[in-house]
């Protein structure tokens, strides 16, 4: 990845309006700034959250609270994510994924 058109900069989330989607099931809050190219990421997925779509974004992901399973379209077997762990993946790579979380978690993405 190269990050560019990013000019030196602070991010305050809380100022940022939350916008909530709804998944298969449970619900994403997210809070979205963006910073050049690229989009940073604030997001809340409810207890029992399951997208709504497969994925085949990039995306570098850091859990800051709760856990998750990042879910792959092929059968892959997940990824599992707790508190304090990254996930990454680029842009169109196989298999397409997917976030759920049975108690919820609270998350920072870079894409």
């Amino acid at each position: 990845m190269r990050l560019s058109n990013m000019p030196e900069a602070a991010t305050d989330f809380s100022f940022i309006p939350a916008v909530t989607r709804p998944g298969a099931s449970g619900t994403a809050t997210t809070r979205a700034h963006r910073a050049g190219e690229a989009q940073l990421r604030i997001v809340e997925y409810s207890p029992a959250y399951l997208a709504d779509h497969w994925c085949a974004k990039g995306h570098v992901l850091y859990v800051i609270s709760g856990a998750l399973a990042i879910e792959h379209e092929d059968g892959t077997p997940p990824a599992y994510l707790c508190a304090g762990m990254t996930w990454h993946v680029a842009d169109d790579e196989t298999p397409a994924h997917r976030v759920r979380t049975e108690e919820g978690a609270t998350v920072f993405i870079l894409d």
